[in-house]
């Protein structure tokens, strides 16, 4: 197994669950499927982009005797902006916290919204998959913006803000300190990866198929521009 790297290209897939107010999964008709998580690749649907800010800040410098003595550190909020291809409209009016009638509207719902879960997957350069986890969070849709067609197509593809939150669960994402932290990243070429465990921390204590394992099966690997490819460990 080729050693983890912090470069990475593309976006696999994004996965997607819902849970309650005690962090656990929603597997009803309030949740995205049957099973608790949606991992998004349909028929001309997936992710374009999702970029994470705000994980860290620069700290703030704190002064003794005319030197800086000691930094202190805000918290980690990270949001990420997404774009997505075609997103099933019910998954998207459900993450999104839209109540839906029998007309087939919706009305996005006043004070409250969803606690959403989420998952990240891309490539490190030595075809080791690499994951960002979200447990807890909450997503946006501040605009829909639309063009008129011309002698081009105009697409208009969703964009969503997802703010983090901290799980919800004790002990779900810990550091070193017993602190719950918004964010955590997994590699498949560290040691010990476990991708089923991965999902139940994430996922609200979802035990139900591994679909990264059956995805990176199904997949085989996938090859970078810059370097020739290698096995996938999963």
């Amino acid at each position: 197994m080729a050693k983890a790297g912090t470069s990475s290209f593309g976006i696999d897939y994004v996965i997607f669950g819902i849970t309650d107010d005690e962090g656990n999964l929603i597997t009803s008709d309030s949740g995205v499927s049957s099973t608790g998580i949606v991992l998004v690749d349909g028929d001309g649907q997936g992710a374009t982009t999702a970029n994470v800010t705000n994980i860290e800040a620069a700290g703030t410098e704190q002064y003794a005797n005319n030197q800086v003595k000691r930094i202190a550190h805000g918290l980690s909020r990270p949001q990420v902006a997404l774009t997505m291809l075609d997103l099933d409209l019910e998954l998207s009016n459900k993450m999104l916290g839209y109540d839906m009638d029998k007309t087939g509207g919706a009305v996005l719902r006043n004070g409250s919204k969803p606690n959403v879960a989420m998952l990240i997957a891309s490539h490190d350069f030595n075809n080791n998959y690499h994951y960002l986890g979200f447990a807890n969070g909450e997503m946006i849709e501040a605009a829909m913006n639309h063009g008129t067609n011309n002698v081009n197509e105009t697409d208009a593809n969703a964009t969503f803000t997802y703010q983090a939150l901290a799980p919800i669960p004790d002990g779900i994402f810990a550091d070193a300190n017993g602190s719950s932290q918004p964010m955590k990243i997994w590699n498949s070429g560290l040691t010990g990866f476990d991708s089923a465990a991965m999902l139940k921390e994430v996922f609200g204590g979802y035990t139900g198929t591994d679909i990264v394992k059956s995805h990176v099966t199904s997949n085989a690997t996938v090859t970078p521009s810059a370097k020739p490819s290698s096995s996938v460990g999963a």
